[in-house]
């Protein structure tokens, strides 16, 4: 039986998305788990090729149902957007309206069937902005193309799954916007993800914001009890295991050490940096609460080696294999 159909964004095309693509398309492995096609521009990815040396060919098409899915063969929908030469390792309003229409076309391609997952390389949210696009990054486009009101972050590496409660805004004004129904809709999304994806009874661990939760009253304003507490409590109340609000320090530990199937983080960098530490390479981004499958790499542009050939593929390698594995299970 074939793999499902993973629609490939190119990213922003001055970043190190085409390269990586080109690489992690070198590798049989991927098409013996899915059928990949690019969204993005074929010249673009004939450049990549040339600085890699690659020899992979690119295969211009208009539609997926015209796609090779041949291993040595890359399947691009081309929208032109970047002219020839277009300079690699800077912010441009041009690279940044190639990654809005990238993922603007996937998302229509998943809303019309013919592809069955996302998976996006990265772009530049200032690049993003300067083309008059005013969205935070991947997560909140995607919310706002597919016209879905609230959705989540969730972050796999080894041995270590990680969904955010807020993600993109500053720590002050995320506590300001923690609440128990926010809490209690993302311990859902999760939980219901992993169900999904296999897991039957997820177990579920629920960061505190302060340190040592609070110690009962001694650090922070009583937000452990006020935010997240009811939360916890509805959530059980449905039969489900989770616990919380829990240190962050210590839940991470034990979720590492296997306690826990996943864990509820309270904010941006309570819970990227536990995965980021593990290795850039190895997380993979998931949004959960599309009605589509998006998965994308856990790192960005890399402006600063993008066009020299160097940066590493595994992120999306794993992103892919991510997207395939939920694709299959829904």
């Amino acid at each position: 039986m074939p793999g499902p159909v993973i629609a490939i964004t190119m990213g922003d095309p001055s970043g190190i998305g085409p390269e990586i693509v080109v690489k992690a398309l070198a590798h049989q492995s991927l098409y013996d788990m899915c059928r990949p096609i690019v969204i993005g521009d074929t010249v673009r990815l004939q450049e990549a090729a040339a600085l890699l040396g690659s020899s992979l060919a690119v295969h211009t098409i208009a539609r997926p149902a015209q796609a090779t899915y041949t291993c040595g063969t890359i399947d691009c929908i081309d929208l032109q957007a970047v002219p020839p030469g277009h300079p690699f390792g800077v912010v441009s309003p041009v690279s940044g309206e190639a990654a809005y229409r990238y993922i603007a076309r996937a998302a229509e391609l998943c809303r019309t069937g013919e592809t069955d997952a996302i998976c996006t390389a990265p772009l530049s949210k200032e690049a993003l902005h300067a083309a008059g696009h005013k969205f935070p990054g991947h997560t909140e486009l995607l919310a706002h193309l597919t016209g879905t009101p609230e959705v989540s972050m969730m972050l796999v590496g080894p041995r270590l799954r990680v969904i955010h409660v807020t993600t993109h805004t500053g720590l002050i004004d995320a506590v300001a916007k923690i609440e128990p129904g926010l809490v209690e809709r993302t311990i859902r999304r999760g939980h219901d993800t992993l169900v999904a994806a296999g897991i039957a009874q997820p177990r579920i661990g629920v960061c505190a914001i302060n340190p040592h939760a609070g110690e009962n009253g001694l650090f922070g304003h009583g937000e452990e009890a006020e935010k997240i507490e009811p939360a916890v409590a509805a959530c059980r109340a449905k039969g489900w295991s989770v616990e919380g609000p829990l240190p962050g320090d210590a839940l991470f530990f034990r979720a590492y050490r296997g306690d826990f199937d996943l864990v509820v983080a309270m904010y941006h960098d309570q819970g990227h940096i536990p995965i980021k530490v593990m290795g850039l390479e190895a997380g993979v981004n998931i949004t959960v609460g599309l009605p589509v499958i998006r998965t994308s790499v856990d790192h960005g542009t890399a402006f600063d080696i993008a066009g020299r050939g160097i940066a590493d593929e595994g992120s999306l390698i794993e992103a892919l294999r991510q997207a395939a594995e939920l694709a299959g299970h829904r």
